[in-house]
Parts: C-alpha cells; sequence; structure tokens
C-alpha cells in the first residue's frame, strides 16, 4: 500500500478517535495504519487508500465524531505522499505499536 493517499483525524480522547476509525472504515476501502496518542490527549488516526476513498473516509470520520458534539483538531488528506513520509507513518504504525 506504499505510495496510496493517507487520511488523517485528530480530535481529543480515544472514544472519538474510534467513532471516527469506525466510521472511515466503514464508509470506504480504507485501512487503518496507525495513531499517536499524545500526552495532552489529542488522538491522531491515519488511514490509506485510494485517493477518493480517503476522502470519503475522513469526511465520514469528521461528521461522526462532530455528531457525538466533540471537535476535529485537524484532518487531511495527502493525495501522493512523499516516500520520505513512510518514515513517520512506520514510526507510528499498528504493527510497531504492537511490537512495544
Amino acid at each position: 500500500m506504499v505510495g496510496e493517499a493517507i487520511g488523517l483525524i485528530e480530535t481529543f480522547g480515544l472514544v472519538f478517535v474510534l467513532e471516527a476509525a469506525d466510521a472511515m472504515c466503514k464508509s470506504a476501502n480504507v485501512e487503518v495504519v496507525g495513531y499517536e496518542n499524545v500526552a495532552s490527549g489529542y488522538i491522531s488516526v491515519i488511514v490509506r487508500g485510494d485517493v477518493g476513498a480517503c476522502k470519503t473516509a475522513v469526511s465520514a470520520g469528521v461528521k461522526a465524531v462532530e455528531n457525538m458534539g466533540a471537535e476535529v483538531y485537524s484532518s487531511v488528506v495527502i493525495a501522493r505522499p512523499h516516500t520520505d513520509l513512510e518514515k513517520i507513518i512506520e514510526k507510528y504504525s499498528l504493527e510497531k505499536q504492537l511490537r512495544e
């Protein structure tokens, strides 16, 4: 899946980011590839798929969080991520976090 688009959502709290990730995966053909939980409580989730799927997924995830009465801190779709971004994605990948 290297080279495919990535979509990201950042919100506050585990419950909201799980709702976002669920909506993202249910709305489009994307795969959750990783997440980051920072000390302040903000959590980001990263999905990967084709550009259209990532756009649909991020939109659905944002809507799901907002429907719960929470705020999305930020969201983005990167259509053609530079290959160097793989270094960052790997750091926050589910596979790496399961190994630790």
